[in-house]
């Protein structure tokens, strides 16, 4: 009987520790969000789609109080809100700093009314951050654009605590997959497109 019971704790302690094993090695890594407005968030989803070590990208609203709001409401320019991104990333595979390089390179961050031929206040570019690490980083991003000698205008876009992101309607989401032709003209004919081969050499 001893034998027995020594033999059934040995294997459920064993039981237990292969168990044990299996959950954290399967477990996932710890993700994080990052919120940035830059404009029409149609055009800045597809680059950050593409960045090795996003999990996912939403666009929706973000900068206002209004609660659950919708897009005519927003494009009223009378709630405060900012067309954004909301993007989960894996933080061991990219940092906030790399993030940030990609939100750069898809806005034009001299201009304060709005982004390219989008005016109004939901259309303001800025970077909302989480916490106190969040804006340091954000902070000395804007100053290394600053001092990089790629624009003669100040850089204006504006870093602002986090507030709550809403999603936006579901026609809004992945738009450059769901119209593509409509999307691509859009984006070439708000000057998004030529100001990006100007400025960082994009070709596309």
């Amino acid at each position: 009987m001893k034998r027995i019971t020594i033999l059934a704790l040995i294997l459920t302690g064993t039981i237990g520790l292969i168990r044990l094993g299996r959950g954290q090695e399967s477990s996932p890594s710890r993700t994080k969000t990052a919120i940035f407005a830059g404009g029409c968030f149609w055009c800045i989803q597809p680059a950050f789609d593409k960045a090795t070590g996003v999990v996912k990208t939403v666009v929706g609203y973000s900068g206002g109080t209004e609660p659950n709001p919708t897009y005519e409401r927003v494009s009223s320019e009378k709630t405060g809100y900012r067309e954004s991104i909301e993007i989960t990333y894996d933080p061991i595979k990219i940092s906030y700093d790399q993030l940030l390089d990609i939100y750069w390179r898809q806005i034009d961050p001299t201009q304060a009314d709005g982004q390219f031929t989008d005016i109004g206040p939901s259309y303001r570019a800025a970077i909302f951050y989480n916490d106190n690490e969040e804006k340091k980083i954000a902070d000395a991003s804007k100053q290394k654009l600053a001092r990089s000698g790629k624009f003669d205008k100040p850089i204006v876009t504006e870093i602002l605590p986090a507030m709550k992101f809403y999603p936006a309607e579901a026609y809004h989401q992945k738009y450059y997959q769901q119209n593509p032709g409509h999307f691509e003209a859009f984006e070439k004919g708000s000057g998004r497109v030529s100001f990006e081969k100007k400025t960082w050499a994009v070709d596309r």
